[in-house]
This record gives structure tokens, sequence and C-alpha cells, in this order.
């Protein structure tokens, strides 16, 4: 039988001992370090709605008294929110950027104020989102487009939109309610409600109509919620349907409800027909 070498068992605890320490460290750092209402760390946002967070560690910050960040936004790790051009300007009495209720922004996306941005209730981003309201200019052919003064215009986002991975919303930029931007798409000009947008520049590739709705017609079926007081097993049962089984788990101790091709029967049923 070999000996078991007690060096190699000794290292190996030590390392599984300081990794569960640094992870234990790393959580530690993300919550004391995540930005919210009661715990506003060093910014002086204009407003910062209840439970609202900006996860740790934020993306550069600043022009903060003139950000307002609505209720239960959430915000991720290394997103960027600026207001002005650069810190420590006095951008008068108004907000410059309006974050809504239940804005969600993924990570590493950037939202860069100079003038007025206004991002409506329940919009979400993917990472990597890019909103700006200053782009270069270059009319000067002979001067170096980034010492030339930009051009600035208000963008605004409407309530209930979507915003995929990596796409830009250009200065001017006018989306509507319930917009779907598609990952990798430039945005500039008016995007209209319940519109779908891609490509670079972005062009309108779907549209709601009230009689005919989605034009073109939508590939696949809306997704069904799950019905209210649905067990985790019963889901399991209806999955086994689909595959094409009988969709019969073995019951557990307190779980009466059986599922058939009929459907999910109410908890209990079972038992209550033996």
């Amino acid at each position: 039988m070999p000996k078991k070498n007690v060096f190699s068992s000794v290292a190996a605890w030590r390392r599984r001992t300081v990794s569960r320490a640094v992870h234990r460290g790393a959580r530690w750092v993300r919550e004391a370090g995540a930005v919210t209402a009661e715990r506003p760390g060093p910014y002086r946002f204009r407003s910062l709605g209840d439970g609202a967070r900006l996860a740790f560690p934020q993306g550069t910050v600043f022009g903060d008294p003139w950000i307002e960040i609505g209720a239960y936004c959430i915000i991720a790790q290394d997103v960027t929110l600026t207001a002005g051009m650069m810190p420590d300007l006095d951008l008068g009495a108004d907000p410059i950027l309006t974050l809504g209720n239940g804005v969600v922004l993924g990570r590493g996306s950037h939202v860069i104020a100079d003038v007025r941005l206004a991002i409506g209730d329940d919009c979400f981003f993917g990472p990597g989102v890019y909103v700006t309201t200053t782009n270069h200019s270059y009319d000067d052919p002979e001067l170096p487009v980034g010492k030339q003064w930009p051009r600035s215009e208000p963008v605004s986002i409407g309530p209930g939109s979507w915003v995929g991975t990596g796409a830009v919303i250009l200065p001017g930029a006018r989306l509507g309610r319930n917009v779907v931007v598609a990952a990798g798409a430039v945005v500039r000009g008016e995007v209209p409600d319940h519109a779908v947008v891609a490509g670079a520049p972005a062009k309108v590739v779907r549209s709601w109509d009230p009689e005919a709705g989605w034009q073109p017609p939508l590939r696949t079926p809306a997704p069904v919620p799950v019905p209210e007081g649905v067990t985790s097993r019963e889901l399991m049962a209806l999955a086994a349907l689909e595959a094409g089984t009988d969709g019969v788990l073995p019951e557990e101790p307190g779980h009466g409800a059986a599922v058939t091709r009929h459907g999910a029967s109410a908890p209990g049923a079972a038992a209550d027909a033996s």
C-alpha cells in the first residue's frame, strides 16, 4: 500500500484554506463597496432611490450631484456614469442624467451625459452598452479630430426598452417605449414605440401593428409564465412529457401532486384520488 504524502496533503489543505479565505474576503469587499441609498460611499447623487444598488467596483463616476438614480435600479460592476464633460463643473440647477425606477445597466456599460440624458423606467441594458450625448466632430480637415470641439445633443430612451450587448446609442437618439435594440446596433435618430432595431446604422427590422401584431411575425411563440402554485417537481414532470417520456416522477413524502399528459394537477390530487 503506497504511503500517503503528508507534505502534499498539507500543501493541498493550505491552498484550499487560502482560496476560501480569498473568496470570503472578495465577497466582503464587494458587499462593503456597493453603493446604496443607506451607504452612498463617496458620491453625492442628486437622488438615489430605495433599493437601488451600484455594484463594486464602480466605473468612472463624476458629476454625481446632477445624476438621478431611481428606486430599485441595478447597476453592475465597472459601469461608467458621468454628467458633464469633466469633473467639478457647475452644470446648473437641473439634472443632467436621469435613470428611472427599475433600470438595469449591464457590466461595463457607459452612460455619458454632457447634456440631458434620460432613461425611462424598467429599461434593461446588456453588458458593454455605450450611450452618449456627445460625439467628436471633424469639420476642420487640418485639425486632429480629438482636438476639435465636439457636438452634443440630448438622448432619451423610453420606458420598458431593452438594449442588447455592445449596442451604441448616439447623440440625438430618441427611443420610444418598449423598444428592442439588437446586440451591436448603432442607433441614431428617432425610433418609434414597440420597434426592434438592428444593424449599423440601426434600422427598424420589426414593429408592432395594433391590428396585425408583430410585423414580420415572430418566429417563436411567446414564453408562457409558470402558473402560480406549480412546484418544481411538477415542472420537471412537464419537461419529461415534452421529452416524450411518461411524465410521472416518483412521489416523495409530502408530495401528492401528479402530472400526466392532461397537465399538472393540484397539489394533493393524487392522494385524494386514492
